[in-house]
């Protein structure tokens, strides 16, 4: 079943059910930074600074990135699910929709209808991983951001709060702005769910004033090996700050995973600083996550694969370009070699956080300088975990549901779309398919055995990973 990553601004409908509860979290706990209180004015709450380790708990041999004690933090998009039962849907109507959120928010819901969701799901589910996460963000002084604040700290992530005070002082938004971003997550009687929040309705990104980079946050991405920001970080930061943190990024040597999203076919015709920013992002990150839809929409090229090397033609760093292609699978394209992974066969409830969790595990491939199909191989049961629980933030995929479906061997394979996709480019470059046969060629192709994926996989996930006597 799907892997897909669902649409969230913009009243988009999906089907699924109504409830998210609560999935165990796993048992081993990764080392995190050491966390300091920030205090900010205005009546924005104290956030959390990730203060890396010293450096000299580390031995010498571990790489040129030693260093960089954080693995990922994601930038912006940080908010609250609100999950709610709703009659029907709000109306097409931006006044009538905004007219119905207002009246939602008069009266906060049961905290038991409350998430964590954006990119938290990603942060989570790295987390769970045993990667070391921070979230760089905006969390209100309210009960909203308290509640969101203490979930990532339950969950091991750090927070770095973007906004400074002078932040504060020049902006025209008022106290609006300081208020934690809410997501109303509405579901029918037929089970649709429609998705709103105060940023569907903003002319300007929601922090449009923020004019710099604070110290904290250059400090974050400066000590993080990878940046995950994601296309909806639009919704509440300017394209200049976007461009600055990519910048910056690149100036310390901190990888760039940029997944554009949903918002990539609107930024593409957007103002032309958004356009602007966007190419930028394009070019010059290291990794591309995209849907097959979402590829097609910013190349013009339906075949996934050459929509890819196509990305890499136009990108300055780009190295890896991921095409999520739903139930089918995922397919990892650079500039020598192509690997294609097809997706798990798992009892789906809910698809939401799916895309979110399956970047992590892409991110965790990359750090650990894994093979490519095994890095896809993961990505798709981590996704397919989400897959099998209730929506998003604290029910992303455990480690124990990974482990099981890596264990189960069950790929659904479809020959046919495989080889209709791939028959077409083989000669081109070197292409590696993840198979449930044994090692071998098949019309050309390199097959790769799930189960020797699934033996080099497991004893990573289910043991502490170390160099030396220091843990990855």
């Amino acid at each position: 079943m799907p892997l897909s990553v669902p649409a969230r601004a913009r009243i988009h409908h999906l089907h699924g059910p109504s409830f998210f509860p609560s999935i165990s979290k796993p048992k081993q706990k990764p080392i995190w930074p050491t966390l300091l209180p920030l205090n900010r004015a205005f009546g924005c709450r104290s956030l959390e600074i990730a203060v890396p380790s010293p450096s000299s708990s580390l031995p010498s041999n571990v790489g040129p990135n030693s260093w960089k004690h954080v693995d990922v933090a994601t930038l912006s998009n940080l908010c609250v699910d609100i999950v709610l039962n709703v009659p029907q849907l709000p109306p097409p109507s931006p006044l009538q929709r905004k007219a119905f959120m207002d009246r939602l928010a008069q009266s906060p819901p049961d905290k038991k209808y409350w998430e964590a969701g954006g990119n938290c799901n990603m942060a989570i589910a790295a987390a769970r991983l045993g990667l070391n996460c921070i979230s760089i963000g905006h969390v209100g002084n309210e009960i909203y951001g308290k509640f969101l604040s203490d979930v990532l700290r339950d969950e091991g992530i750090g927070l770095v709060g973007m906004i400074t005070n002078d932040d504060i002082v020049n902006s025209s938004s008022g106290s609006a702005s300081c208020e934690t971003l809410l997501c109303w997550v509405l579901v029918d009687p037929l089970q649709r769910h429609g998705f709103c929040s105060r940023a569907d309705f903003c002319e300007e990104p929601i922090l449009h004033w923020m004019s710099k980079l604070s110290s904290e946050v250059k400090m974050a991405i400066k000590n993080s090996k990878v940046l995950f920001c994601n296309g909806y970080g639009f919704d509440e930061l300017s394209p200049g700050a976007l461009l600055s943190a990519m910048e910056y990024a690149v100036e310390v040597g901190t990888s760039i995973f940029f997944d554009p999203g949903p918002r990539g076919k609107s930024l593409s015709t957007g103002t032309p600083d958004e356009q602007r920013a966007l190419n930028q992002l394009l070019r010059m990150s290291d990794v591309l996550l995209l849907t097959s839809e979402e590829a097609e929409e910013l190349t013009g090229i339906n075949d996934p694969i050459l929509a890819g090397q196509e990305f890499l033609k136009r990108g300055i760093r780009t190295k890896w370009v991921i095409v999520k292609m739903g139930s089918k699978g995922s397919i990892l394209i650079t500039a020598s070699s192509v690997a294609c992974a097809p997706a798990f066969k798992v009892n789906v409830i809910d698809t939401v956080g799916c895309g979110d969790s399956f970047v992590a595990a892409i991110v965790y491939g990359f750090i650990h300088n894994m093979p490519l199909v095994n890095t896809l191989a993961i990505a798709n049961a981590v996704g397919a975990a989400t897959a099998m629980g209730c929506g998003a933030g604290r029910n992303v995929a455990t480690l124990e549901n990974v482990v099981h479906i890596l264990r189960s061997s069950n790929l659904s394979e479809d020959d046919e779309f495989w080889i209709e996709i791939l028959e077409k480019n083989v000669v081109a470059q070197e292409i590696t398919y993840l198979s449930n046969v044994m090692n071998g060629n098949k019309n050309r192709l390199n097959l790769v055995s799930f189960d020797k994926v699934a033996s080099e996989l497991l004893p990573k996930l289910e043991l502490p990973q170390t160099v030396g006597n220091a843990p990855t």
